[in-house]
């Protein structure tokens, strides 16, 4: 099994897939209503989500994307969290989890293309 099929993003209030393999929360901010042993959470990776000030300038408008997932790659280059993330990746799948209700157009999106080697 290829990286490209080993990572997956979802939504953390969509229900769990047999599939899931590692679940990993990736926002910065614990999500709204989810209690902190939610088996729909994993792991919590904090440090690979976009600095506030990235979160803060995009607010997810979908004409600032492109500019955000290239400021997103470079606040990323070199960054231990995902180091972490890749070498989980190697072991199985893992699914990328976020609070954005666009998953497409959010951070979990441009991390899983990195991770996929895209």
């Amino acid at each position: 099994m290829g990286a490209r099929s080993r990572i997956r993003v979802a939504r953390i209030y969509d229900e769990t897939d047999p599939n899931d393999g590692q679940r990993v929360l990736v926002d910065r901010i614990w999500p709204r209503g989810v209690r902190k042993d939610d088996p729909r959470v994993g792991i919590w990776c904090k440090d690979v989500a976009p600095s506030k000030e990235l979160r803060e300038w995009y607010h997810h408008d979908p004409e600032r994307f492109d500019e955000f997932a290239a400021r997103y790659t470079d606040e990323l280059h070199d960054s231990p969290a995902l180091a972490e993330l890749r070498k989980l990746a190697k072991r199985g799948v893992v699914t990328l989890v976020t609070a954005a209700r666009e998953v497409d157009g959010s951070h979990a999106s441009v991390l899983a293309k990195l991770l996929k080697g895209n």
